[in-house]
């Protein structure tokens, strides 16, 4: 994998922490960046931190689609992301060797008539350089602590000291502390989904430009390929192991996986595992205090929604608070907040019916074959399903 130059392991020096900022974002995954660099683009004064001594080299989203490329052309992060990618044209559904939906992507309705096929450390990678441009460094590791009301704005402590800001975006991912200290409830089942995740090298007859869903009674299997001949593995399992081997992913796709061609696991660059509820928070506003991405919404990675949902927020977000600082109405953050939940409710409703479609009954199998056998031979059905996957069908929904 290639990081952009000057970003990745290596950490620059930053400055001491400032006693005022406009906007304080907690978090430095995709979201927390893209927010950040809306912001820096408008010439907002922003401060990132994230409790990490580094960023993460490795993690499990790998699909940016086309709605997230016109959302991050925005705000100049498209391009270079394009570069570093593998485009996928396609999206299939299978059950073994049988394709049972194709989902053409090269049809959209837009610029980038494609889903890109990249690791999550390059995604953030491209947003940190970005940010970087522009001035931004994230500062790490720092912890928030605390946070309160003063005046219009927060206090917000961080590692013994204080920060004072106009707003607090909290993407600090499922565990967010943000949400926590300003009290935002988290509503959701109390089931977990444990899942396993890996990038592998196999032998394959599969296609290099496409991306695969394999439906099994036992859960999905995610196959994508990724630049550099790897291939990201992910699985819903009952109990996944903390670092699964190469005999472990062998096992799932030999049963999971194609039958005829079996594929064949030659090396594993790196596994782990990971555990998700279907939650999201009771609203994404509280006075000076914001949300997007993990901090409000988590749900099965089915579909690769997350991040992309995430990177969403975060635009809209950043756009709607630049547009408060530059003399809008207050009004604009409570606007992302009606508009962005219903959304993420959707894709959570999205997220969860992929995840049950594959874990149908074996007396109910041919029935819902038969079903996305049909959805596929019907253009308009094949073109909504598109749209949904891609992000499109939520583009109408977001202004700009």
């Amino acid at each position: 994998m290639r990081l952009p130059t000057g970003v990745g392991n290596s950490l620059p020096e930053v400055a001491m922490l400032p006693t005022h900022t406009d906007v304080l974002v907690v978090g430095a995954g995709p979201t927390g960046l893209a927010t950040a660099l809306t912001l820096a683009r408008r010439g907002v004064e922003v401060t990132v931190l994230d409790r990490l001594a580094a960023p993460p080299t490795t993690s499990r989203a790998a699909v940016v689609h086309a709605y997230t490329l016109e959302v991050l052309d925005r705000i100049g992060a498209a391009a270079p992301l394009i570069d570093q990618a593998v485009r996928t044209p396609r999206f299939t559904v299978r059950d073994r060797d049988r394709v049972l939906l194709s989902v053409p992507f090269h049809e959209l309705p837009s610029r980038f008539p494609y889903a890109l096929l990249v690791s999550q450390a390059v995604t953030e990678a491209v947003l940190a350089e970005k940010l970087a441009e522009l001035g931004v460094q994230v500062r790490r590791p720092c912890q928030l602590t605390g946070l309160s009301r003063a005046g219009a704005g927060m206090l917000a402590q961080v590692d013994g000291e204080t920060l004072r800001s106009r707003y607090v975006v909290g993407a600090d991912g499922l565990h967010s502390t943000v949400r926590q200290l300003a009290g935002i409830g988290f509503t959701g089942g109390s089931d977990e989904e444990s899942f396993v995740l890996a990038d592998v090298r196999v032998r394959s007859v599969l296609p290099r430009d496409e991306a695969a869903l394999f439906l099994a009674r036992s859960g999905p299997l995610v196959w994508a390929p990724l630049p550099g001949g790897v291939v990201r593995l992910v699985a819903a399992v009952e109990t996944a192991p903390a670092e699964p081997d190469a005999a472990y992913l062998q096992a799932l796709l030999d049963e999971r996986g194609p039958a005829r061609r079996p594929d064949r696991v030659t090396e594993v660059l790196w596994g782990s595992r990971f555990r998700v509820h279907h939650r999201i928070a009771d609203t994404f506003r509280a006075g000076p205090v914001l949300l997007a991405g993990d901090a409000g919404h988590v749900h099965s990675p089915a579909g690769g929604q997350g991040m992309n949902l995430g990177i969403c927020d975060a635009v809209a977000l950043g756009t709607a608070v630049a547009d408060v600082l530059d003399g809008g109405p207050e009004t604009l953050l409570d606007d992302y907040s009606a508009r962005q939940r219903p959304m993420a409710e959707d894709v959570l409703s999205f997220a969860a019916g992929l995840t049950r479609m594959a874990a149908v009954s074996p007396a109910g199998r041919p029935a819902r074959d038969v079903l996305l056998r049909l959805l596929g031979a019907v253009p308009p059905a094949r073109r909504r399903i598109a749209l949904r996957l891609s992000g499109l069908s939520h583009r109408e929904r977001t202004p700009g």
